[in-house]
């Protein structure tokens, strides 16, 4: 069902408000914007209310706020998804940076997905809060277990190597020193590689947008009454509705077009013998 699902689908015209109602109504939530569900948490419930069970909630982190965290819900959500056979690769990159247009897109695929499965109806016998209470309780526990024994670790250390710090005190200071130089080094080359990497990101994005809006535009003629049976609408229609993985959309188009061309001549030829 995922792979059907194709850019210029209707899903992809769902505006915000309509999908953060969605979102508010089935998991009890009051969300106001569509970047509060950045972090994947919310999409990993919503599977989990359209296949209760399927996913284990107490993986996911509901208070994830770094991209660290947020990137782990979606590597829960990526493994549901492929355990279910759903054929869809999540943008995980985009979608922690928290961009609305990015999460929106992949919440209006998700919405109709859900409601392919379900036809929309909200399963009863689901509690979300309920549901929720259980994310993150194993990690946060085992996230302070690690934490304590970690510092003991710490703790052991300084006391045994007290000593010789005290010794090689002067050769650290060198050391350091020469460190922090190589660092800042390393830390300016990696802001420059970021700010160009980010520079590139815009500039695909505007490109998206503008060949997004040129599609749209040749959707709505080919929409109009006086050329939405005409043979080149109809083939252009099939091309743009066809689903993102189907490679011979092109193809059915070009046969269509050739067929009409065929039944054209022969009406054509028919109406000159009965003339």
């Amino acid at each position: 069902m995922a792979s059907n699902i194709g850019m210029m689908d209707s899903a992809y015209f769902v505006g915000r408000n309509e999908i953060l109602t969605w979102i508010n109504n089935r998991l009890q939530l009051n969300l106001s914007r569509i970047e509060e569900a950045a972090s994947g948490a919310v999409q990993c419930q919503m599977i989990d209310m359209t296949y209760p069970g399927a996913v284990p909630m107490h993986k996911v982190n509901f208070d994830a706020k770094s991209e660290y965290d947020m990137i782990q819900n979606y590597k829960v959500l990526q493994e549901v998804l492929n355990k279910l056979k759903i054929d869809k690769h999540i943008e995980v990159n985009r979608l922690v940076k928290g961009r609305p247009l990015d999460n929106l897109e992949f919440l209006q695929w998700l919405k109709r997905y859900c409601d392919s499965v379900n036809g929309g109806i909200m399963n009863e016998n689901y509690d979300p809060v309920e549901r929720r209470l259980k994310g993150g309780k194993e990690r946060n526990s085992k996230g302070s277990l690690k934490s304590s024994k970690s510092l003991q670790a710490n703790n052991l250390h300084n006391l045994a190597s007290g000593d010789a710090a005290g010794i090689n005190k002067n050769t650290v200071s060198k050391q350091g020193k020469t460190g922090v130089a190589a660092s800042s080094s390393e830390v300016r080359a990696l802001s420059k590689e970021i700010t160009d990497l980010k520079l590139s990101v815009d500039l695909l994005e505007k490109e998206r947008d503008f060949y997004f809006a040129k599609l749209r535009d040749i959707e709505i003629l080919c929409q109009s009454t006086k050329v939405e049976n005409h043979p080149m609408a109809v083939a252009i229609k099939k091309i743009l509705y066809a689903a993102a993985a189907k490679e011979s959309a092109l193809d059915e188009a070009q046969e269509f077009i050739s067929q009409s061309v065929d039944n054209g001549e022969t009406d054509e030829a028919n109406e000159e013998e009965t003339d």
